[in-house]
């Protein structure tokens, strides 16, 4: 899955901190094979998280563990979409 969210230049400290504090909640998690954050070379301010989860059965753990409802009511306010934009992949090679 690919998580995608932007925020402003003025906010982009406060969401770097938000987002690595959360990356190690989230590779804690049992079942959690990756939690890696990018930002664009270009524009700094544009964010990218791949995440990979074992299985169904680890993501939907994911999903209802309530540290991620946390990070999210305080990221949706530091970010210029209405909630992070979800693109969920299937591998082939």
């Amino acid at each position: 899955m690919i998580a995608e969210f932007t925020t402003t230049q003025e906010r982009l400290d406060t969401v770097r901190e938000l987002i690595a504090a959360y990356g190690e909640v989230v590779r804690a998690e049992p079942g959690n094979r990756a939690f890696d954050v990018y930002t664009h070379v270009a524009e700094p301010t544009k964010f990218w998280v791949h995440e990979i989860y074992a299985d169904r059965a680890a993501f939907e753990a994911h999903i209802g563990d309530p540290a991620g409802t946390e990070f999210n009511g305080k990221l949706v306010p530091l970010i210029i979409e209405p909630a992070s934009v979800l693109t969920f992949l299937t591998p082939i090679a």
